[in-house]
């Protein structure tokens, strides 16, 4: 690096024009006189005498003037008010002197030398920094002919599952923009959730008054702050990175730290290096230069590990990746008692290289750091199944998902603990007699805060079991189960087993997709006096309401019973309502996901739901509604 460095000073001065930088310390020219300055200007010749003009030839084709000819008449002198004339005065600057020029160049040349760096500040620098001093940093890493536009960025097409190309293009930029900035935190829903992400992965072009660059930043970074880097980091790579924008760099930067995968953002650091100056970023392009091969990454880090201070853990962790992929292997000790406190850079570095966090630390972060913990295949099996719950009732995980993880553990016979009992259960629930599934279900579900994470979990497994009327009971639990997957078509196999009012007829009675006559009043009301006034009969109105399977007259009614006020108007009610009425399933499902917010269904109104689950309907999503209506009373 040093010998670089001082190649770099040579060239620099190399480069630099011999006259300006011996200006710098020699007022008088050294160059021969006629070299510097400029000869002066030869002395004006005199006006010969006017000849006769010769005459006429055939082979002139432009006539001449004559010497009779009247000579021109100067202008008039301009004069005053008083007829005094004045004579032209004319505001020519004079020319600079040689002396003036010399002294111009001088201060010129020590001005670029002024710029130019020491050699202890060129050895400082990374590769980046210097091939922009020398103008060599490249402003876009994909050929010309392969370069992509901005105006439809998206994984979904509408033959995969999108909401189409022109899904917000005829909306205001404003509402999109405050739509989804405004959508803060976790959803309520696991079905929200799954909805919301599909809208945010389609491929679509902006809306009306916004650039495709800010509208990928828009949804990269609600899709972080739902805990789904994983599709955040897929989006932004769909952008090539000489264009991003800097809230674009920003939802990368986070998608990629969420991921573990430092190494992937390494073009958009190198492109884009001196957007950002805090120290991990800097760190950061000093592990990619050291996958790259380039001196200095790792010198860097090491400085900054003989710092100290409160980045000295966060070098460390630096250290130890940038020693497992890059050629200088370093042996790093790791001290957690010294960090008071989990950060993102912490955990993803941490895990890529193997590192055990630990528990107390883990759990003292919140709930972001157990669901990155489900997505990093870094993660210990164990550990990650553990976590998988949260991301099961988030909607971050299917119940496919989840099965795969809990084979692997099966599979390992050496695991022991709650997840390996709980793999030996989840085989049982396949195998065996029908009393036997159903006893291993119920024991894997239990009665805590996760129960409706383990019925995603045994979702397929329900789906298998036979219809038995002695199982009526459980048939409720069954078909919360299915329906957590979505297998609509299975639960229903079990109408003519559940009783009317109890809770599997209530879901059943949400989720089929289709239905020949609305539920009758009365059978509401026996689900009402089974479950009384509390929030799984409100939610039940709501959603049927909500879904068109009761008379306006009953809705009133039910509603007033409960005072529901499903009639009251809000701004949001309103946008949701005409977003529905105009058919627009992407901006429907936005406005529900900001409705939706929240840690559990104890934040969720009927009055929300039922808008919800009604523009949905509208909208095309009815499929997406129904799943959510029937949530709703099973998690209330």
């Amino acid at each position: 690096m040093k010998l670089r460095a001082r190649l770099i000073v040579a060239g620099l001065l190399a480069a630099t024009p011999a006259a300006v930088l011996m200006a710098q310390d020699s007022p008088e020219s050294l160059l021969p006189p006629g070299f510097d300055d400029p000869a002066p200007a030869p002395a004006p010749a005199p006006t010969p005498a006017p000849r006769p003009a010769p005459a006429p030839t055939q082979r002139s084709a432009q006539p001449r003037p004559s010497a009779s000819a009247p000579a021109p008449t100067p202008a008039p002198a301009p004069t005053t008010g008083d007829g005094v004339s004045r004579p032209v005065v004319q505001d020519v600057p004079d020319a600079p002197s040689a002396a003036d020029r010399q002294q111009s160049r001088a201060q010129a040349a020590r001005d670029m030398l002024d710029r130019l760096p020491s050699l202890e500040e060129l050895e400082a620098m990374d590769p980046d920094e210097l091939d922009e001093l020398l103008g060599l940093k490249p402003t876009f890493d994909i050929p010309p002919a392969a370069r992509r536009s901005a105006g439809r960025v998206g994984l979904l097409d509408r033959e995969e599952g999108g909401l189409g190309v022109n899904a917000v293009a005829a909306t205001r930029a404003l509402f999109v923009r405050n739509v989804l900035r405004g959508t803060r935190g976790p959803l309520v829903s696991r079905w929200g959730h799954i909805a919301l992400r599909r809208a945010l992965a389609s491929r679509m072009a902006p809306p009306a008054g916004m650039d495709g660059v800010e509208f990928a930043a828009l949804r990269a970074a609600l899709l972080n702050r739902l805990g789904e880097p994983v599709v955040a980091r897929a989006l932004v790579q769909e952008v090539d990175t000489a264009d991003y924008s800097q809230p674009l760099i920003t939802a990368a930067y986070d998608a990629y730290l969420g991921t573990g995968d430092f190494t992937g953002a390494c073009p958009m650091l190198r492109l884009h290096g001196p957007t950002r100056d805090d120290d991990q970023w800097k760190l950061w392009r000093a592990i990619c230069s050291t996958y790259s091969g380039e001196g200095g990454g790792m010198d860097r880090i090491e400085r900054a590990v003989r710092r100290g201070g409160e980045g000295r853990f966060d070098a460390l962790l630096a250290q130890k990746y940038a020693g497992a992929v890059g050629r200088q292997r370093r042996a790093v000790t790791l001290e957690w008692d010294e960090v008071d406190q989990l950060t993102p850079w912490r955990y993803a570095l941490a895990t890529a290289t193997g590192a055990k966090v630990p528990e107390g630390l883990r759990a003292a972060g919140g709930p972001q750091y157990g669901l990155l913990a489900a997505l990093s295949p870094s993660v210990d099996i164990v550990t990650r199944a553990a976590a998988s719950d949260l991301a099961a009732q988030r909607g971050i995980f299917s119940s496919a998902a989840m099965v795969d993880l809990y084979s692997q553990i099966y599979d390992d016979t050496e695991l022991s603990g709650d997840q390996a009992a709980r793999a030996s259960l989840l085989r049982e629930a396949y195998v065996g007699t029908p009393a036997q599934r159903l006893d291993a279900m119920q024991d894997i579900w239990g009665d805590g805060e996760d129960r409706y994470a383990r019925q995603v979990l045994t979702a397929y497994a329900a789906a298998r079991m036979p219809v038995n009327a002695e199982m009526a009971d459980a048939a409720g639990d069954l078909i919360a189960s299915m329906l957590a997957a979505g297998l609509d078509r299975n639960a229903l196999r079990w109408a003519s087993t559940v009783p009317v009012g109890s809770e599997g007829w209530a879901l059943l009675a949400l989720a089929a997709p289709s239905r020949n006559a609305p539920v009758a009043e009365g059978d509401i009301r026996s689900f009402m006096d089974n479950d009384g006034t509390g929030p799984r009969s409100r939610m039940l109105v709501a959603g049927l309401a909500g879904l068109g399977r009761m008379t306006p007259a009953n809705v009133d009614e039910l509603s007033g019973d409960m005072n529901l006020g499903l009639s009251r108007q809000t701004a949001w009610t309103r946008a949701i309502a005409q977003a529905g009425e105009r058919r627009n399933p992407a901006l429907v499902t936005m406005l529900a996901a900001l409705g939706m917010q929240g840690s559990s269904w104890a934040k969720m109104t009927p009055l929300h739901l039922y808008h919800i689950v009604s523009a949905l309907r509208a909208a095309g999503l009815e499929a997406e509604a129904r799943m959510i209506a029937a949530e709703a009373v099973a998690r209330s």
